[in-house]
């Protein structure tokens, strides 16, 4: 066995609506879902040993049962008694608690990689149904691209890509906890939902101006009032070219798009300057 290096993509919610809360406390969604091109990087090494052995570049991440990679590894490596160990190298580069999914792809990319190294046979397919065990948003990290998802997010349908632009990802210097912004969320009286239907007409029409003029997420009304800097990033973006700006997931990473890398460039300066805010980035759709 041979060791694999893998790169685990971030992704945006280009729309994030909330249909309903279950009885059971999960929240039911309506999604489009889209990959960029930020990643993490993930190495595999084989181990003689039957353990599985995480290392980071993050002091703070755990690395035993308590990180999801560690959990995708040993979901397959139990499921297929695997007799051998794995250790898994993970380099993070994605911002962390900022609703891009950076865990998610993490897990996704190691459960790849380990149907791969240990030749489990799995399909994609295979790969997405036994995920949603580590975590909602896992299917559409092994998946990639761009996707509704619906259910809790397990449920996905390819789209076609976002056609070509910039993003522009700025977080702010605060974490925003995912089960704080949707204990706070009051799902049943939103009023006002994102047009995920029209996103999806205009990237099939492939008009950029219509996907962007369509975005919405309904976790902002939970976010921006607790963290109101999140709405001044998004009001620079705008003042600075973007075609529409929003928070991703349930925050604080606000994305914006432009027509022109040089739009984002300079938008990213602004932000720099004014907010110091130090994790910025430009970079593509997938």
């Amino acid at each position: 066995m041979k060791e694999i290096k893998l790169k685990a993509m971030a992704k945006i919610n280009l729309g994030l609506d909330v249909t309903r809360k279950r009885e059971d406390g999960y929240h039911e969604v309506r999604m489009i879902m889209q990959s960029i091109n930020m990643y993490d990087q993930i190495r595999l090494s084989p181990l003689e040993e039957p353990q599985i052995r995480v290392k980071t570049n993050v002091s703070f991440l755990p690395v035993n049962e308590d990180n999801l990679v560690y959990k995708a590894a040993k979901l397959l490596m139990d499921e297929f008694q695997v007799t051998s160990g794995v250790e898994i190298d993970l380099r993070k580069f994605i911002p962390t608690a900022a609703g891009m999914g950076g865990g998610s792809s993490d897990a996704a990319a190691v459960l790849v990689g380990v149907n791969r190294m240990f030749q489990l046979g799995l399909t994609k397919r295979e790969l997405m149904e036994r995920s949603v065990a580590i975590g909602a948003d896992v299917p559409f990290c092994v998946l990639r691209g761009t996707a509704l998802a619906e259910g809790i997010g397990e449920i996905l349908t390819p789209l076609p890509s976002l056609p070509k632009c910039f993003v522009l990802i700025a977080k702010p210097p605060i974490n925003v906890s995912t089960k704080f912004v949707y204990t706070n969320l009051r799902a049943n009286e939103l009023t006002c939902h994102p047009d995920i239907d029209g996103q999806i007409r205009a990237l099939q029409d492939g008009d950029l101006e219509a996907v962007c003029k369509k975005m919405g997420n309904v976790l902002e009304t939970v976010t921006i009032p607790a963290y109101p800097i999140i709405q001044t990033i998004k009001d620079k973006m705008m003042q600075c070219g973007a075609v529409n700006a929003m928070m991703s997931g349930s925050g604080p990473t606000v994305f914006g798009i432009f027509n022109e890398r040089e739009q984002a460039e300079r938008a990213a300066e602004l932000l720099r300057e004014e907010d110091k805010i130090r994790q910025m980035f430009v970079t593509t759709a997938m």
